[in-house]
């Protein structure tokens, strides 16, 4: 099961960190801001002739993806490591679902939902950065013994000025399971509290288009699937964290966020793909707030 291959690559994770902290304490540079829940694809790396890199764990109240309720009334564990060469970017992340959500009255132990493996190249020309990489999503199922999701694999473009609100656009391509385009617009600005302490607010638009009505068709308006494709804007993210640099190279990160539906397409949509338990899809949540905190070491 993907379930016992997520727990072994968690191992893997507190291996390389125990085994890397003396380096990451000698060799830490000025604290930087935690990273997102998940690793954001459109960040661009710097240039640098050493490794550097960045362990997480994020503590959230939900794992709300591209407008989709992937938990419900569940805390998650989100942990991942990052590693940064030239311009090159390594990351694996996972996802932990302490408390599988069932509409009836089963209850169901934690499960290891998602591993997930970026690989991108930034760079960065005068204010405008350019990058591309290639994600493979692992996913399992719902609960610890619901049959495994399909895999999915996407290749990435980023396009980023660093000026005035950061603007910046991605473009996800999805080529195993789950055809469609993803393109992202997001904006954003930290605002200096303290010498240890930010705010951080961030705003970010989707499209999506798909190309198989099998697995991204449109909804009608009573959340019931149609034989068209999605084709319209999708989801809505609107962000606050507050950054706080603790100690050394140690960053804590509360987080809140806001995820709402861009058009009554995927106001549908993301109804229909809600968790919430109840016989008619209409019904469910198509918005979503949630929160939590982040850990974050850098090396």
């Amino acid at each position: 099961m993907k379930t016992d291959t997520g727990k072994a690559w968690i191992m893997i994770l507190l291996t390389i960190l125990l085994t890397s902290f003396p380096v990451s304490a000698i060799a830490a540079e000025e604290p930087a801001p935690a990273a997102e829940a998940r690793p954001a694809a459109e960040a661009t790396t710097p240039t640098v002739d050493r490794i550097t890199g960045e362990v997480t764990a994020a503590v959230l109240s939900a794992y709300i993806w591209r407008g989709q309720e992937m938990t419900r009334d569940s805390v998650v564990i989100e942990p991942s490591l990052t590693a940064n060469y030239k311009g090159f970017t390594a990351t694996l992340w996972g996802n932990l679902d302490t408390n599988p959500y069932s509409a009836g009255v089963a209850k169901h132990s934690s499960n290891w939902t998602e591993t997930d493996f970026i690989l991108s190249y930034a760079r960065e020309f005068g204010i405008v950065k350019a990058g591309a990489g290639y994600i493979y999503y692992g996913l399992a199922g719902m609960t610890p013994n619901g049959a495994d999701l399909p895999d999915a694999q996407e290749f990435f473009v980023t396009l980023g000025l660093d000026t005035l609100l950061a603007p910046t656009l991605t473009v996800y391509r999805e080529i195993d399971h789950y055809h469609q385009w993803y393109a992202t617009l997001g904006v954003s600005h930290t605002f200096s509290l303290h010498e240890r302490v930010g705010l951080k607010l961030t705003a970010t638009a989707s499209y999506l288009k798909s190309e198989d009505e099998t697995t991204y068709p449109k909804f009608n308006s009573d959340s019931i699937a149609t034989t068209d494709k999605f084709n319209n804007f999708h989801d809505g993210v609107v962000s606050v964290s507050l950054p706080v640099a603790v100690a050394g190279n140690l960053t804590i990160t509360p987080t809140a966020s806001y995820v709402f539906p861009l058009s009554d397409d995927a106001r549908y949509e993301m109804r229909a793909r809600g968790l919430k338990g109840t016989a008619n899809p209409s019904d469910r949540d198509s918005s979503y707030l949630y929160g939590g905190v982040t850990l974050s070491l850098t090396f």
